[in-house]
């Protein structure tokens, strides 16, 4: 009792002590504090302006490259600011739902028994309005019962799904089925372009555009009175116009005088290849062969690594280390670079796993969808008009599904132009590997092209695009995040 005694005495002195001290505050100060104003009260007290830290980020880069980095550096601000915030404390919300999608997510969770799940409305609040609504009409619901998939995890899956019905199908699609999806022609219009030749063909897929008052027959008609192209892809021209334009991208017949870039090669033995062959054909354009890891951690993995290295200079080709191919725009080996490349190579693109988590689990899920969305913003500014952009993933993929490459590609204006079997490209067979730790004690078969245990190799395809740019601003990427 005596110790309580002499705890609560201290107790009154700090308590006195206190009001002291609060007594000798400003009188201005006091008088606010006796009757604060609501403008006061609503005011952040340290809260910075996210439009200001981006400038403030962008303001080393080159007038020309911000549009390029611009997505890549807000997602990295946003999740610094999260990681840096103290648990628990409120945080302002940066790029949050309209009210109209607040409104809709929060009746579909009521709907389906689970107004409460923050992981199934972080999925829906990530959609478009238009997927929602389609959500809506589809009167699907989760199986909360399910012993294998979570009720979020089906979410997830469910509107990737949803979203790839009205996309061009993720498996082997040549140039006609595919432009055919692009500017929705008919049954009949395709079976016209497919019985065209090679230099028809090859002229309608260039220069029809689908816009008001320019009707495919009449580009068709254009097409037989021009005269064949002296360039290599004027090649064979009475050839069927299918199979040599197929050819074309399958022999990876790219200019030969532009440069090209090969961006996350864990052993650099796809860049080996690719240069081998540039060599073969008489081509003058650099191979830039990059990887993500350091040098240090690559000899670590991969004994070979130095001989690839010096194989790969003896070819002229420049090899880059530590490349974060969603930020080359603030790179500075990659100054002076722009609209120089001619062809770009991303083969089996992922963020990196996560323990504990499947890779389409929506928790980490998003990070391969921005993957895409900012690899592709980045390149907008290095690859010339007219370019091409080749990414082998699988078709049945759940970390980088084909839907985000193919629209990680169209938001950016790179065009879908074909869907090719990995198997059937020249430049398959390479020493593939992991790109992680596991490549330390377990290494693919690159004689026998072995694939990895989760993928079918039949399915393993390479989405072929070309970059075609209106001209007109296509405002500022899109990015997703998950906050603490």
């Amino acid at each position: 009792m005596a110790e309580l005694e002499v705890q609560e005495e201290e107790g009154f002195a700090e308590q006195e002590e206190f009001d002291r001290l609060l007594q000798e505050t400003a009188p201005e100060e006091a008088e606010e504090e006796a009757a604060p104003e609501v403008e006061d009260e609503e005011e952040p007290a340290e809260e910075e302006d996210p439009d200001l830290d981006d400038d403030e980020e962008l303001g080393e880069v080159q007038e020309h490259l911000k549009d390029s980095v611009e997505g890549s550096m807000r997602l990295k601000r946003i999740l610094q600011q999260d990681l840096d915030d103290e648990p628990g404390k409120k945080k302002r919300r940066l790029d949050g739902p309209s009210a109209e999608i607040t409104e809709k997510v929060n009746g579909l969770l009521t709907k389906w028994g689970c107004p409460e799940d923050e992981i199934m409305r972080y999925v829906l609040e990530q959609l478009p309005l238009q997927e929602i609504e389609n959500i809506f009409k589809s009167n699907w619901r989760p199986d909360h019962f399910s012993t294998r998939k979570t009720a979020s995890d089906q979410l997830a899956r469910f509107t990737a799904e949803l979203r790839e019905r009205s996309m061009v199908k993720g498996m082997d699609s040549d140039v006609v089925s595919t432009f055919r999806h692009r500017h929705k022609l008919t049954a009949a219009q395709e079976k016209e372009l497919r019985e065209l030749c090679h230099k028809d063909l090859r002229y309608v897929l260039d220069h029809y555009t689908g816009a008001e008052g320019q009707t495919l027959d009449d580009v068709i008609s254009e097409a037989a009175g021009e005269v064949p192209d002296e360039s290599t892809s004027g090649a064979a021209p009475t050839a069927p116009g299918v199979k040599a334009v197929s050819r074309f991208g399958r022999l990876e017949l790219i200019d030969p005088l532009a440069d090209c870039a090969v961006f996350g090669d864990a052993n650099l033995t796809f860049s080996l290849r690719l240069a081998k062959h540039r060599k073969a054909l008489g081509h003058v354009g650099r191979v830039i062969a990059t990887t993500f890891e350091e040098l240090d951690t690559l000899r670590e993995r991969y004994k070979e690594i130095d001989q690839s290295i010096k194989t790969l200079e003896e070819h002229y080709a420049e090899v880059y280390h530590g490349v974060d191919c969603t930020r080359i725009a603030v790179d500075p080996r990659f100054q002076g670079m722009e609209e120089s490349l001619g062809a770009v190579y991303y083969n089996f693109p992922h963020s990196g796993a996560i323990t504990g988590f499947f890779d389409g689990h929506p928790i980490v899920n998003w990070r391969h969808e921005n993957l895409m969305r900012l690899f592709f913003r980045a390149l907008r500014s290095f690859v010339k008009p007219g370019g091409f952009v080749k990414v082998a993933s699988n078709g049945s993929a759940l970390g980088v599904r084909y839907s985000y490459i193919v629209g990680g590609a169209q938001e950016n204006e790179f065009e879908h132009i074909e869907t090719m079997p990995f198997l059937e490209w020249h430049l398959h067979r390479y020493g593939r590997s992991y790109g992680d730790r596991r490549d330390v004690y377990k290494r693919l078969a690159a004689d026998s092209n072995e694939s990895y245990n989760a993928q079918a190799a039949s399915k393993d395809m390479v989405y072929c695009f070309r970059y075609r740019p209106s001209g007109e601003p296509i405002g500022k990427q899109s990015v997703l995040f998950l906050l603490r």
